[in-house]
């Protein structure tokens, strides 16, 4: 299971068909009673030290481990133990976002694997001979995982939660990022951003009782990464035509669940 938070504009999630896999002869009544089972640590980071070898393998960054992702991924895989057979998601169960964003993480896309499997080798071994958990496993746009094991019926069932982390920034930190990013093309920053949070607030223009001169320009965008401008707005600032910019930021709109997202508005002067 993958979903996703579209860069730039963030008024929809995308949901593929749901991906699960669980070895054909593995086929068990529900079992109650092994829902509080201990997780198995040691086979859960054993787990995560074999993907990391894999995305190493691949090409791709090493996971970082993520406590709120595996404190999700142990609360889905009692649901297993629960219900004997894997899901992605049980009837009165929160979905995969909503879990993620109780147990406190915050993303901008997440991505989840289960199975039941005799060891932590062997569950590695099926996601990696599945195309859809293969991916999810060495997807270049995940950075973060979380991984849950618990011994039951006398195999493993496994849960590994993975996302591509966002930090939980304040609205003068957002700004800072923003304005580091403009000063690259010799524009100076306004000090006080009081218009442009305004501005970044509403859909277009300017609050009515804006004062003073008017900007030539106003980009707005919404976007979980802070590592880059939009194209539109660099294209602006390459043309050497400002010379002054007011960064404001605001609550992103849209934005559900754990999905975390920063809504910023540049204007040039």
């Amino acid at each position: 299971m993958k979903i996703v938070l579209p860069a730039w504009t963030m008024f929809a999630v995308l949901m593929p068909p749901v991906l699960v896999f669980a070895q054909g002869q593995y086929n068990y009544n529900a079992g109650g009673q092994n829902a509080a089972a201990p997780d198995l640590r040691a086979d859960a980071e054993q787990i995560f030290a074999l993907a990391n070898r894999a995305r190493r393998i691949a090409g791709a960054t090493p996971l970082q481990w993520d406590p709120a992702l595996a404190a999700a991924a142990l609360y889905h895989c009692r649901w297993m133990v629960q219900e004997g057979q894997i899901a992605h998601r049980y009837g009165g169960e929160p979905d995969l976002t909503g879990r993620a964003a109780n147990a406190g993480a915050h993303f901008g896309v997440i991505e989840e694997n289960v199975a039941i499997g005799p060891s932590a080798d062997g569950i590695h071994q099926e996601w990696m001979e599945s195309p859809g958990h293969r991916a999810n496993l060495l997807s270049p746009d995940v950075d973060r995982v979380g991984v849950a094991v618990i011994a039951s019926r006398g195999v493993l069932y496994a849960v590994a939660d993975y996302s591509h982390g966002v930090p939980a920034l304040t609205a003068s930190q957002v700004e800072a990022r923003v304005a580091n990013l403009v000063r690259v093309s010799g524009i100076a920053i306004q000090n006080d951003p009081t218009l442009a949070r305004a501005a970044c607030a509403m859909d277009s223009g300017l609050p009515r009782s804006a004062a003073g001169s008017q900007p030539r320009f106003i980009m707005r965008w919404q976007d979980p990464d802070l590592d880059k401008l939009p194209q539109a707005l660099s294209d602006k600032l390459s043309t050497g035509n400002y010379r002054t910019a007011a960064i404001g930021s605001c609550p992103a709109q849209q934005v559900q669940g754990g999905f975390t997202a920063y809504r910023i508005a540049v204007l040039l002067y």
